[in-house]
């Protein structure tokens, strides 16, 4: 699964209406949380451990949202967005910071350097929830994984 570098589910973008996330993260709990979120919410996903390729993979598979880890160890967060910042092709893919990093003079670095969200772990899975269909409109939305674990 998504174990190794990276893990697309349910194929291409242009086959489906569903919407596409492609989450960096490099601690495998914290992807398992993300894609059973993401999941559950019927999204399409991509699970990266790798940092180094998230900017070629965001212009190939054109993500409809990237939710992006701070703290990893190739290269951080920050630069990762202000490289897709820069490319015509990921500009405006919208970014959410998914992080550890809690303090506000952390917060205003992150949204300054251009993330579009910010989710402080460890989060509950309504918060992943909340900032993923803020960002996608929820127009997609099927059960909630809060939902689920409580059946």
């Amino acid at each position: 699964m998504y174990l190794t570098n990276s893990f697309i589910s349910n194929g291409r973008k242009q086959y489906s209406q569903q919407p596409l996330v492609l989450a960096v993260e490099d601690h495998e709990d914290s992807l398992l949380l993300i894609s059973y979120a993401l999941e559950s919410l019927g999204c399409r996903f991509i699970c990266q451990k790798d940092s180094s390729a998230t900017v070629l993979v965001a212009k190939e598979y054109q993500p409809d949202l990237i939710m992006l880890d701070i703290l990893l160890p190739t290269l951080n967060g920050l630069e990762v967005v202000r490289q897709l910042k820069q490319e015509a092709l990921t500009k405006d893919i919208p970014v959410v910071a998914v992080t550890a990093l809690a303090t506000r003079e952390n917060q205003k670095a992150i949204m300054g350097a251009g993330f579009d969200e910010y989710l402080c772990k460890p989060y509950m899975i309504e918060e992943l929830e909340a900032v993923i269909q803020k960002i996608l409109s929820g127009n997609f939305y099927r059960n909630s994984a809060y939902q689920l674990c409580q059946e």
